[in-house]
Formats: structure tokens, sequence, C-alpha cells
């Protein structure tokens, strides 16, 4: 079993569906030599801990985890809300699991209730591990359905052909074969907080959803 999917299993027993988390996916730098990962947690948690003008935290990932989000805005000032502060959550999850900390702020700022617990279980599962995140893994197709001034749902492709794990300790990158599982299909409901903050409170995801294959 290839080693992201072996952790995805071993994460997940006895959990529901909706810990199935995305946002974790990484890979080799240009010259396929692994960063300095304690200098990287390092920043991230210093950078997680600043906050921009409007109140959110400043989240920073190092340089050989990279994450695209199609689109990342829309016309509608509410979706275009709900998109950024989606794609935010995203980088907090990558963020928490660099640190090694399922209770970084940033990923709280952003995550309620169930979808709370089910982001501290999956980046619990990675400091478990003693593995990080690195590589390029796209967010596509990201579709938001308002359904009323306070809730809403999206749904996005996650494409982790590659993205990858790290081992922390040696700085290893797990090199998988890219397969249908490569490619997962998202399903989040968010709220707004009485900041204005869409926070995530539930999440779900199918890898290999025919819909998300190239």
């Amino acid at each position: 079993m290839p080693h992201r999917l072996r952790l995805l299993a071993s994460a997940t027993a006895g959990l529901s569906a909706a810990l199935l988390l995305a946002g974790c996916g990484g890979g080799p730098t240009s010259d396929g030599k692994s960063t300095d990962t304690k200098a990287a947690v390092s920043a991230s948690a210093s950078a997680s801990a600043s906050t921009a003008a409007d109140g959110r935290p400043t989240i920073t990932l190092p340089g050989d985890d990279v994450l695209t989000f199609t689109p990342e805005q829309d016309s509608d000032p509410v979706k275009d809300a709900i998109l950024k502060d989606n794609a935010e959550f995203v980088r907090a999850l990558d963020a928490a699991i660099v640190a090694q900390n399922p209770r970084l702020p940033a990923l709280e700022y952003y995550t309620e209730g169930e979808g709370a617990v089910a982001a501290q279980d999956w980046v619990q599962s990675f400091k478990k591990a003693g593995w990080t995140v690195t590589g390029t893994v796209r967010y596509t197709d990201r579709r938001v359905s308002v359904e009323s001034k306070d809730r809403a749902s999206l749904t996005y492709c996650g494409d982790e052909s590659k993205g990858y794990t790290k081992v922390i300790k040696t700085g290893v990158i797990e090199h998988t074969k890219v397969t249908k599982n490569s490619y997962v299909a998202y399903g989040v409901q968010v709220q707004r907080s009485d900041k204005g903050v869409w926070e995530l409170f539930k999440i779900a995801s199918t890898r290999g959803a025919d819909k998300c294959q190239p």
C-alpha cells in the first residue's frame, strides 16, 4: 500500500468519513532535496501565531509545501469570502502538520465542532507517525452553494499526485506511485461565525472519485 494511503488507513481506523481530510499534500523541492524540517516547523509555528490587520492568523508554509486553489475567487462577494476562508483552512491544516501541533491556533480559527475534532485527529495521526508533508497539492473545481446567511457548502477536487509524506527524523520523502486514489473529491459544510469567519464544521471525502480524475 502506498505510504500516503497507509497513513490514511491507520489515521481513520474507527473514525467517521468526516476524518478523511485532505490538505495534507506536499512534495520534493525542485532539486529533489529535502528541507530542514526543524527550521520549517519553527517558521510555520511562528508565522501562524501572528495576525493580519483583519484579525485572521497569518499562515506561512515552508517553501516545499505548495497548495493551489482554482478558482481562488468568485464574482459573488459571499462566495468569494467562503472560498478564501476554505483555502485558509486547508493551509492551516498543513501548517499544523508541519508544526506537529493539532491545536495550532490558526487551525482552531477556521474550524468548529465536529470539523475541529476531525482536523485535530488528522494532525495528531501525522505527529504520532513522525511524518510531515511536502510537494504540491492542487484544489480544483471549487464550487460554493450558499444555503443561508450563515450556512454554506463547498465541493472540490484534490490532486495529490505530486504531494507526499516526509519522515521528520530522516527527511526521507516517500515518492508514491500515482493511482486513481491520488485524486480526492471533497464535500464541506461551513458556518459563519460572529466574527464573520466561515468555519468548517463538517468535511467528507471520496478517494478515487471519477469526477476528479484527470
